[in-house]
């Protein structure tokens, strides 16, 4: 997973950071240069850094891991490299892909709302999503399903808080396409740990039997 972020999200925050100390004319300066020589926004890392993410990623992969397995122990479900798959996607839905219709991932030097605030609607995005597609899945009677589709689509309709002034001076389309990478990496960091393990457990089942 380190090494995926190397290749995408990691260059596109160290030439995001570029943005940060300079207004909107040096920044398309900045990125004109770049185009026309065919860089690649990589420069300015170094080992310590890499390291620091790579940790930071296994972390936080083996603990989607953790959470996910506990949830399907607490439900009584089979775990299996395959059965561990859906619940991986619905983990990603809940802390990645509802969230981010609010608030999308975002490159340094990006406008933005109070950290608190966006802290606050993103933990109860994620959870009131999660909350949401355990009612529509393991509800017995469609009243659930209406709760469930009620509970994630909620905090869309309360809405993320955003800054006044909607502007930013990192380009476009380096913010669009960090956005895209950042949700490929985090799905990525469910699924892939999450497949890992339930193949880990059907392969120690037979021994422990």
């Amino acid at each position: 997973m380190g090494a995926i972020e190397s290749v995408t999200t990691t260059p596109l925050i160290l030439h995001a950071e570029q943005f940060e100390t300079t207004d909107v004319a040096s920044a398309a300066q900045i990125l004109l240069a770049h185009v026309h020589s065919g860089e690649v926004a990589a420069e300015g890392g170094d080992a310590m850094r890499t390291i620091l993410t790579y940790t930071a990623s296994v972390i936080v992969a083996v603990g989607f891991a953790w959470m996910l397995l506990a949830a399907m122990f607490v439900k009584g479900a089979e775990i299996t490299a395959r059965s561990v798959i859906p619940w991986a996607v619905a983990g990603f839905v809940a802390t990645g892909l509802a969230p981010a219709f609010g608030l999308a991932p975002e490159l340094p030097g990006a406008y933005a709302a109070e950290l608190e605030l966006r802290q606050i609607w993103w933990v109860g995005t994620a959870v009131a999503t999660a909350l949401g597609l355990a009612a529509i899945f393991f509800g017995r009677h469609v009243v659930w399903s209406i709760v469930g589709v009620g509970l994630i689509v909620l905090p869309h309709m309360i809405g993320a808080p955003h800054p006044d002034d909607m502007g930013s001076p990192v380009p476009a389309e380096l913010a669009a396409q960090f956005v895209s990478a950042s949700l490929v990496v985090q799905a990525l960091m469910w699924v892939v740990p999450a497949v890992i393990a339930g193949f880990a457990i059907e392969r120690m089942r037979p021994a422990a039997a």
